[in-house]
């Protein structure tokens, strides 16, 4: 098993995201793009939802306070997706539905 050492913390300078994607500009030069499709929450919110994030710990997780969703960069970089079971999105979800039929 191979273990992810990094030789320094990954830290974003910048994030956008397109209809399909997230992406993420490392203070490195490097960027990350991943598909939306990883983060639920992501796929299913507003253009004006996703485009108020702001970047926690000085760069090392990304944070969408109006989707309650938070992404840690190393977790990026190693490839994981979204942890959040079924169970807990589709109440979220379903939430949001409730809220924005009132």
């Amino acid at each position: 098993m191979t273990t992810l050492i990094l030789e320094t913390e990954p830290i974003a300078t910048q994030v956008s995201i397109t209809d399909e994607k997230l992406i993420v500009d490392l203070i490195d030069g490097r960027s990350l793009s991943i598909p939306l499709t990883w983060y639920p929450r992501l796929l299913h919110a507003a253009i004006a939802e996703r485009q108020r994030w702001q970047l926690l710990g000085d760069g090392c997780a990304i944070e969408w306070p109006d989707l309650d969703e938070h992404i840690g960069i190393e977790g990026l970089l190693a490839g994981r997706r979204s942890g959040e079971s079924q169970k807990s999105f589709e109440r979220w979800l379903s939430a949001r539905v409730k809220k924005m039929s009132i």
